[in-house]
């Protein structure tokens, strides 16, 4: 069952990448979506049936090189069978919800058969995201981590005649080469100091490596600290954390399902799985954690502060998006990798509804997507606006105080940041309420400027505007029920007592018996559990009085506090200082190689010494080739003598 949905994935690649031709384009389409929904099904009765039993189901050796050894398998544990759900589920809908969404969607492409490549491609992405989450060794996780990689290039860069998605597609890729330089460093590290890339090995050396020692830039680093820092800079180029995230928002370049199946629910979520997998480890580096912590409060923050002024409806939830994996870190770096990955799978199904709730609003509006060109689409998209209502009342955290009853994302978030209380990463507890203040005020600023109000811009795109065709609403309300399910049904294995949640995962997570930052998050002061709910009522009325009560209120603001405004609107110039210390000093360098080297050097000098030298050079060789064999003789005579004359000297002087 495993293998069957491990591989349904990559045969509907194939089928609709190379035998469209064949079989029809819509036939294509067709099949490889029925093996994504048959890969969900089978993944859907592993999660439900699985009795907590680890299992390697072994397929076939996969790299066998003196003590490199690694065997292509799939590790079947409850941290596996989690990841399944999520990734298939998101994909199967996503597919689903592309038959209508590209359907008329030739804009950019000028290619009367983009839909069998775009399918193709979406099945590939899966292919090699169930390759990550199912690994047994480095290598294999490493062999997914790339291959997304390159899906995600292809896919945000499938608009490929429209410059900005080509650009950006490059972007992406560049900067998680970034990322992936560091996790290829850890990768090698833990084989270098265990001899061994499968999970097993290393985590069996976990206590032992904590104990050694490695000299790197003229001191020593505690090895294992060292190996687990550089893991987690692969995860924050793929979860798009600060300083590593600015590739994220600009991936909205690419087709809106492309945004709600990569950018919302599976690929970014990889470095959420790659350090809960990596808990074994993680348990005993205790500065990567604290940095983790920082780095995830700092990216939660971050990411809502430039939320609050995007115009773009997919860029709001871009930074979202980029937000709440901020969060999902803090869990993980206080220890508590459950509630990461309950944050993980809730998340999942709000956001990829958002995102394709967005794309319903973008399709209904024949592709505008500036919020400020919106209002009063309610009327016009019933069924897009309830779907999105759902999503913003999960991620905002609506739900009762003190109880286990609300949407999916109140219950997550907030056993989030009571974790964060409980780990004692006070600074992260009030980055993150603070955060969902923000989120609650964009999250309601999306709904308030797209659906209520009355209608701005373009009056003949409002008066044609429309609900989208049944295939793409049945995905929302698919999502809707996870929106609003999800976290009750699974708050008691994923953030219940520690021996709960310790037969739920069995060993596939691992939590030191001293860390008791699951207790003290229940044990926390009432005030505490209440923050974000106050945080997210905050959020609500002032988005209400700037959008609803008075709507003149944000553009005064933006007029008496300019530079903030810009700072926010411009991303904290995060891209500018990059393009200021690293693309323009490398174009610089690339151009002097350009002029000076191939053009002065190589095409100037080079080639002047050889139009004038060389054909000197070669008309003496070309008198030395006379065909007479006295003459060749000759040369003989004087190259031996010349030989024994140099051996009779050396040997004298010897």
């Amino acid at each position: 069952m495993a293998t069957i949905l491990l591989f349904a994935p990559l045969v509907g690649a194939i089928i609709c990448g190379f035998f469209w031709r064949a079989i029809g384009e819509k036939t294509g389409m067709v099949l490889a979506t029925a093996l994504l929904f048959l890969s969900a099904a089978l993944s859907w009765v592993l999660f439900l049936t699985y009795d907590g039993t680890a299992e390697t189901i072994h397929i076939l050796r996969f790299i066998d090189s003196g003590t490199l050894v690694g065997d292509w398998a799939i590790r079947l544990d409850r941290l596996t069978t989690v990841m399944l759900i999520v990734v298939t589920s998101v994909s199967a809908l996503v597919h689903l919800y592309s038959f209508g969404y590209m359907a008329h969607d030739d804009n950019w492409t000028h290619d009367e058969h983009y839909r069998a490549r775009f399918f193709a491609y979406l099945s590939l992405f899966t292919f090699a995201m169930l390759m990550l989450v199912t690994a047994d060794n480095l290598v294999q996780i490493f062999f997914g981590w790339e291959g997304v990689g390159l899906a995600s290039y292809l896919l945000i860069g499938f608009y490929w005649k429209k410059q900005s998605a080509s650009a950006a597609a490059m972007k992406a890729f560049i900067v998680n080469r970034v990322g992936d330089f560091g996790f290829i460093i850890g990768i090698m590290m833990l084989y270098f100091l265990t001899d061994s890339i499968h999970f097993d090995d290393i985590f069996h050396s976990a206590e032992a490596l904590s104990q050694q020692s490695i000299h790197f830039l003229w001191t020593d680093w505690n090895a294992l600290e060292v190996a687990c820092f550089f893991l987690f800079i692969g995860a924050m180029g793929k979860s798009a954390q600060l300083f590593l995230h600015t590739w994220l928002p600009d991936a909205m370049e690419g087709p809106t399902p492309v945004s709600a199946l990569i950018h919302a629910a599976t690929m970014v979520t990889a470095g959420v799985f790659l350090v809960s997998r990596m808990s074994p480890l993680m348990k005993y580096a205790e500065q990567p954690r604290q940095f983790i912590v920082i780095i995830g409060a700092l990216t939660a923050f971050f990411a809502a502060t430039v939320g609050l002024v995007q115009n773009d409806i997919k860029r709001v939830i871009a930074y979202s998006t980029c937000s709440q994996l901020g969060y999902m870190f803090v869990a993980a770096g206080v220890g508590v990798y459950s509630v990461a990955m309950f944050h993980l799978l809730t998340h999942a199904f709000f956001k990829a509804m958002l995102f394709l709730g967005a794309g319903s609003v973008i399709h209904g509006m024949h592709h505008e997507q500036d919020m400020r060109n919106y209002g009063g689409l309610r009327h016009k998209l019933p069924y897009t606006f309830w779907a999105m209502m759902i999503g913003t009342l999960a991620i905002t955290g609506v739900g009762i105080p003190f109880t286990h009853i609300g949407f999916a994302g109140f219950i997550s978030k907030d056993a989030i940041i009571e974790s964060a209380f409980g780990g004692h990463a006070y600074f992260a507890f009030a980055m993150l309420v603070v955060a969902a203040a923000m989120t609650s005020f964009y999250s309601w600023r999306l709904i308030f400027l797209t659906f209520f109000g009355a209608p701005r811009g373009d009056h003949h795109t409002h008066d044609h505007a429309h609900e989208s065709p049944m295939v793409m609403l049945i995905p929302l309300g698919l999502l809707a029920i996870g929106a609003v399910l999800a976290g009750m049904i699974w708050y008691d294995p994923f953030f219940g007592s520690h021996e709960s949640v310790h037969v739920y995962f069995g060993h596939s997570i691992a939590m030191l018996e001293s860390n008791h930052t699951l207790h003290n998050a229940h044990e926390a002061p009432w005030w505490v559990k209440v923050s974000p709910f106050i945080a997210m009522l905050l959020g609500f009325a002032l988005a209400y009085l700037f959008y609803i009560v008075n709507p003149r209120l944000p553009k005064q603001l933006a007029e008496n506090q300019p530079i903030a405004y810009r700072f926010l609107l411009n991303k904290w110039y995060f891209d500018e200082i990059y393009d200021a210390v690293f693309v323009k000093p490398a174009l610089a360098i690339g151009r002097f190689f350009w002029k000076r080297g191939d053009g002065n050097t190589i095409d100037g000098f080079l080639n002047g010494l050889s139009m004038g030298f060389m054909p000197m050079l070669n008309r003496i060789y070309a008198r030395a080739q006379s065909g007479y064999v006295y003459h060749y003789a000759f040369a003989m005579v004087l190259g031996i003598a010349a030989l024994v004359t140099y051996v009779t000297l050396s040997g004298g002087a010897h």
